[in-house]
């Protein structure tokens, strides 16, 4: 697809000129005499750029941004300013104008700029899509539910992806934290840039700095070469540190760093290095508890918690739980080439009424595990056949047992003693 570039000038050599140079870079060029006209030919023109003069006749190029944006919101202005009205310009931005240039123009400069804003544009449209796919879904992206408090996180996530300011997500394990910052990087204006997902307690503490900010050769022992950090990895994209409770003070304070200064220093070395990353941080401690208990720092809380996403515990939706169950049988019907069509009324009571200490990823190891063993049975017999076997594998004790199912020594514990009651009442019967 060429992108549209419509050129509104009241000097016409001045006009022609810069269409010509516009066409020859492969963009389908527009003209227009003054502002008037320009918001004219806009209206079926449908151009992705429009380059303005500032000063021109009856409507001039700021007068055009608040009715260019309602005619064609996508649309990036790009205004042209003698050097007596650069002030305006740089003003006019805050009312919509993209970026400005002084005449006489630039053209390695145009070009650069034309590359850039067509990027933008293109990812504003991706993302327009995105959102009408979403609101058509029964969920947000990989996100799934339909709860008033899973309603409240997508308008959140909404938010944040407009931003590119720092978010906080907080919600007990498994309630989805690193989905969420997914969909907020594949939501926002970085969709295209990397995605880097950092799990702070799963990388030891000596290594952990390395792991963020890199290091140099020769740093440490065993350093046989420079190696770049997550943060040079996610440069121009997103990066998600799950956990972050789990960094050092120490550690906390050169993360803050990067946050206020956008600059990093690898391990070992003399120079600091300019990272463009937007921050997403998450904990399933509360946060306020962390601070007062000083593992999480206090000037850190309060940078990071500029925008704050709380993400309900599955007990709290329980009303999501069919949806859930539904997809994730989908999902593993296809990945194992199994055949079970739904959980019945009695399995979907008992995946209500737990506890979900897990939250949303116990459930899907459940119907995961489920899926995989019955073939021909319910649900709920496939998962007791399955704990059973598990538990006579490690001679019943429950805590290894829940360490491999991937759930809780109580839930196991309170799982036999309902099948317990369950056969007492049969042999009474």
């Amino acid at each position: 697809m060429r992108h549209r570039v419509l050129i509104a000038d009241d000097e016409e050599d001045a006009r022609i000129g810069l269409a010509s140079l516009v066409s020859t870079w492969g963009y389908e060029v527009a003209e227009a005499v003054d502002g008037q006209d320009a918001l004219e030919r806009a209206s079926t023109f449908h151009p992705s750029v429009v380059i303005a003069d500032v000063m021109m006749p009856k409507v001039d190029g700021l007068a055009i941004l608040k009715p260019l944006a309602d005619l064609e919101p996508a649309a990036a202005v790009i205004l042209l300013t003698g050097r007596a009205s650069v002030e305006d310009a740089v003003s006019a931005m805050k009312d919509g104008a993209y970026d400005y240039l002084t005449k006489p123009v630039d053209p390695k400069r145009l070009g650069v700029l034309l590359e850039k804003v067509v990027e933008r544009v293109e990812v504003l449209r991706e993302v327009t899509l995105l959102r009408r796919q979403l609101r058509e879904s029964r969920g947000f992206g990989p996100l799934l539910g339909i709860s008033p408090s899973m309603q409240e996180v997508y308008q959140f996530i909404e938010l944040a992806a407009a931003s590119s300011a720092p978010v906080f997500v907080t919600g007990e394990t498994g309630t989805g934290k690193e989905l969420v910052a997914r969909t907020i990087h594949q939501m926002s204006a970085r969709a295209k840039g990397p995605f880097v997902a950092v799990n702070c307690s799963a990388i030891p503490e000596t290594l952990l700095e390395s792991e963020l900010f890199g290091h140099e050769r020769g740093a440490f022992t065993g350093a046989l070469e420079r190696r770049a950090g997550y943060f040079e990895l996610a440069d121009a994209g997103t990066i998600f540190l799950d956990e972050i409770t789990e960094m050092s003070p120490a550690l906390q304070a050169k993360y803050l760093r990067v946050l206020q200064d956008g600059v990093i220093r690898r391990i070992g070395a003399k120079t600091e290095l300019s990272v463009d990353v937007r921050l997403v941080a998450a904990t399933n401690r509360d946060a306020a508890q962390a601070v007062q208990d000083k593992a999480l720092r206090e000037d850190l809380f309060y940078r990071i918690n500029v925008l704050s996403i709380s993400l309900p515990p599955l007990r709290r939706r329980t009303g999501d739980i069919p949806l859930l169950v539904e997809t994730f049988i989908t999902e593993f019907n296809a990945k194992y080439d199994r055949q079970v069509r739904a959980a019945d009324d009695a399995a979907m009571a008992q995946l209500r009424e737990h506890g979900w200490p897990g939250n949303v990823r116990e459930l899907r190891n459940v119907i995961e595990r489920a899926v995989v063993l019955p073939v021909g049975t319910t649900l709920e017999k496939g998962e007791r056949e399955l704990i059973e076997k598990t538990l006579a594998s490690v001679n019943n004790n429950k805590t290894r047992a829940a360490a491999i199912l991937g759930t809780t020594p109580k839930t196991l514990h309170n799982k036999a003693r309902r099948w317990r009651s369950e056969a007492a009442q049969m042999a009474e019967h």
